[in-house]
């Protein structure tokens, strides 16, 4: 049976795979510095390991905690992630280092400690964004977050190769979560005015595109587009 490690995973994006995973049989893991709400509980057998990303101690206790109750982990999701908007002119600094903690520095860490532990044939799948690669006015502490997970997928893809153990990169473009729901409605629409497909996408679709870029056993260093076109037109970045 795989076992998977989720990063944020009691929302978004993260419980989406959670909720895949789980339903085709595999065991699940997920760190998250709070719970899934009670109303909205994980499926049952998902293991909630109340886990802060930012701090290598609580990731190596939480490691300890998913190795003990559930073995060896097969598959780890990078999903973690907070938002901060601000140009650089008006962001806090306090915020800008919030959002690399987490996004960035926080995959790093989970990395670091795990693949140690992780034998040939693990997949690694970081989550990145479309502001990573396409700038958005007001994203900066987010889209450079990102796209140094980019540069991070990359260089583990070759360190990482000669023991078989694969890392790629999932773009989601503007989808429905929790993290985009305090956008107002003009903004929305601009947003979805740049995409071809004329409507944002669904933690659903996204999560199917990374359970299967995890079992796909010969992609490394790849980087996955899940945007509805964002990226293959130059109007993404208006």
């Amino acid at each position: 049976m795989t076992t998977w490690l989720v990063t944020g995973g009691s929302r978004g994006i993260g419980r989406a795979v959670v909720e895949q995973v789980a339903a085709e049989g595999g065991q699940v893991a997920t760190f998250a510095r709070s719970p899934a709400a009670a109303e909205s509980g994980l499926p049952p057998r998902v293991l909630e390991v109340k886990t802060d990303v930012t701090d290598p101690d609580s990731i190596r206790r939480g490691l300890d905690t998913v190795h003990e109750q559930l073995g060896e982990i097969d598959v780890v999701v990078n999903g973690a992630g907070v938002h901060r908007g601000g140009r650089i002119d008006t962001i806090d600094r306090s915020a800008w280092d919030d959002v690399l903690a987490t996004n960035l520095t926080g995959a790093f860490e989970v990395c670091r400690a795990l693949t140690p532990r992780l034998r040939p044939g693990a997949a690694i799948v970081n989550v990145g964004a479309v502001v990573g690669f396409r700038g958005f006015p007001g994203d900066v502490a987010y889209g450079s977050a990102k796209a140094g997970l980019s540069g991070l997928t990359q260089v583990l893809a070759v360190e990482l190769a000669p023991r078989g153990i694969r890392v790629n990169l999932v773009v989601p473009g503007f989808v429905d979560t929790d993290m985009t729901a305090g956008l107002s409605d003009r903004a929305r629409e601009r947003i979805v005015g740049t995409i071809p497909f004329g409507r944002t996408g669904t933690a659903p679709e996204i999560a199917e595109v990374i359970v299967a870029v995890a079992r796909s056993t010969y992609m490394t260093g790849a980087t996955v587009p899940v945007d509805g076109g964002l990226l293959a037109t130059f109007g993404g970045h208006r």
